[in-house]
């Protein structure tokens, strides 16, 4: 029961931070949180069934980041790409894997359980308030293993619903045109590119006067051939900083947004087209009651 309650608040608290509004043609809102009931009808029937979850996380990102850098720049992705093709924005969403960076001030790493019962009840709630398509776009990389393996578990039991995961791609085009912008060739966390995107989206809360005051070096303190282990970004980057933000341009960060919400617009388009998920699965399901029924 207090795993229940616990999900309950952490929800409504999502639910009570700001968002920009983003209004489509019809004039209908994409937030979820900003339609009204009559106008949430009219919504499901305009996105196709489709509602997209921006996930984020709640962590250090370097000394001169905000904690919610990958929350508000997931969303910003979701927000430029509905502008161009209808659907859903499901409201801030901040619970994801995130235990190697609890050393660090600021930082919400919830329980295992936690975050799977809030992901899986989230989708379990919209397909009962008739969605039918779920896109997870994440925005953290400590989700990259969890998400795929979240979408492969909803195969356990029935649903109503299909989740499909967003995963952009860096063509070469993209990559040489980024290539000619960066000052720097390390990174992946609060870096050049993280700190460029921030630029973009919100640069009032970018402190470039604190992104050399820590350093974002590769301790590289384990070397163990063959092995993964729980430990290995601590290893690394026990400042939770990886790279150098303070080359960071807004240009590079426009780039990495304009890149992956085109993307998640040709995404949007082919899910809404998409039956071949939906009938799939509910083959499976039958199927999967009866095994020894199946045609070898």
């Amino acid at each position: 029961m207090k795993t229940i309650a616990l999900s309950v608040i952490l929800l409504v608290i999502s639910l009570g931070i700001s968002s920009q509004s983003t209004v489509n043609k019809s004039g209908l809102p994409t937030n979820w949180e900003e339609l009204t009931a009559p106008d949430f009808i009219k919504a499901i029937s305009e996105s196709g069934g489709v509602c997209i979850i921006p996930i984020g996380i709640i962590e250090k990102h370097g000394p001169h980041l905000p904690l919610g850098t990958d929350l508000l720049d997931v969303r910003e992705v979701c927000a430029r790409a509905v502008k161009q093709e209808y659907a859903i924005v499901f409201p801030q969403f901040y619970f994801g894997q995130i235990f190697e960076a609890k050393h660090q001030p600021g930082t919400m790493a919830y329980s295992p359980d936690l975050i799977w019962n809030v992901l899986q009840e989230t989708c379990d709630q919209l397909g009962r308030n008739g969605v039918t398509k779920i896109i997870l776009v994440n925005g953290h990389g400590g989700n990259e293993n969890l998400l795929p393996y979240f979408c492969q578990a909803q195969l356990a039991s029935q649903k109503s619903y299909a989740v499909y995961l967003f995963r952009p791609e860096e063509n070469d085009e993209f990559l040489e045109e980024v290539k000619k912008l960066r000052k720097t060739t390390t990174g992946g966390h609060a870096d050049e590119m993280e700190t460029s995107m921030m630029l973009s989206n919100r640069p009032d809360l970018v402190h470039m006067d604190r992104a050399a005051s820590q350093s974002g070096a590769d301790l590289n303190r384990l070397n163990i051939p063959y092995t993964y282990t729980g430990i290995w970004w601590y290893a690394k980057y026990p400042n939770h900083y990886a790279g150098d933000g303070s080359y960071a341009s807004k240009e590079i960060g426009n780039l990495v947004f304009d890149s992956e919400a085109e993307q998640l617009v040709t995404m949007i388009k082919s899910v809404k087209a998409d039956n071949t998920v939906l009938q799939l699965q509910n083959e499976f399901y039958e199927k999967s009651k009866n095994p020894l029924g199946t045609k070898q």
